[in-house]
């Protein structure tokens, strides 16, 4: 609740309790974390193609549908990249790779950052990815399990939040059921932003921004192209520099045009179904 001071020209205020999961994420994920960063500009014109490919046929998808696909793949054969320190110095490999990521949703009217998780995004389809994207931005809270839960998590008492986070920091088993995401991703493209840095926590975080036209030097001729800048934060007490930028590398091959062998089978299966199905549509 809000209070203002007589004398002075300010409003006290609590945190509103909508926000306390990602300020306790921050304090006991982020900040014992040594964050490192890594920047690129990514060119998205393969994405986009696919993108378009996916709505022609009557699927609206997203660029970050695609991105968690790719990055999700890319965490198969680089499983340091998919690890997690826990509090006791133990270092524990995530096998089933999980996309998590933010969502802001309003509580009383009250922003708040709520987390979001997909599961097997390795090898789910990109519609389905896309899909679950929009449930976790759209649907009533009380008809997401893992958003009731955090919003029920968020009343409880600050001792008993305490207590549970202890133990589930440094529990393997509970850091798996309650904190499995081997990756994170936060976005603020639909507001404009060019990049974000996130905070650190997972040992693999990404910032995107929004994909926008610029000029970049193509075959010694200046080219538009669709460029996503991307911010990799990583855990430095986890992994080095180098491994984050070779995973990097497979990304980048994942988006550019790498995803084609993943994708076509859904294609091809949606193609089929679709009113607009054209044979020559899929021809790259």
């Amino acid at each position: 609740m809000d209070s203002q001071s007589g004398d002075s020209n300010y409003n006290d205020s609590s945190i509103p309790k909508v926000r306390r999961n990602v300020i306790d994420m921050i304090r006991l994920c982020g900040v014992p974390a040594i964050p490192a960063y890594l920047f690129y500009d990514i060119d998205m014109t393969w994405a986009e193609d696919l993108r378009k490919k996916f709505n022609a046929l009557g699927y609206k998808t997203t660029v970050t549908a695609i991105l968690l696909k790719a990055i999700a793949i890319a965490q198969r054969t680089h499983p340091i990249m998919r690890s997690a320190l826990l509090p006791t110095g133990q270092v524990i490999t995530l096998e089933n790779i999980t996309a998590g990521f933010t969502v802001e949703r309003f509580v009383n009217g009250e922003p708040g950052v709520f987390f979001g998780t997909i599961k097997e995004a390795d090898s789910k389809p990109i519609t389905e990815i896309a899909d679950e994207l929009r449930s976790f931005s759209e649907d009533e809270i009380n008809e997401n399990s893992e958003l009731e839960l955090q919003h029920w998590f968020n009343k409880m008492p600050e001792f008993i939040r305490k207590i549970i986070l202890f133990f589930g920091l440094r529990v393997p088993q509970m850091r798996l059921h309650y904190m499995g995401a081997t990756f994170g991703f936060s976005s603020l493209g639909k507001f404009g932003a060019r990049v974000i840095i996130p905070p650190a926590v997972t040992t693999a975080t990404f910032g995107v921004g929004v994909v926008e036209d610029r000029p970049v030097a193509k075959n010694g001729k200046v080219e538009i192209r669709p460029i996503l800048s991307v911010v990799l934060n990583f855990d430095h007490r986890v992994v080095d520099g180098a491994p984050c930028a070779r995973f990097m590398q497979d990304v980048i091959k994942l988006l550019n045009g790498g995803l084609e062998e993943y994708v076509r089978e859904e294609l091809d299966r949606l193609s089929g179904m679709s009113p607009t199905h054209n044979p020559a549509f899929l021809a790259n």
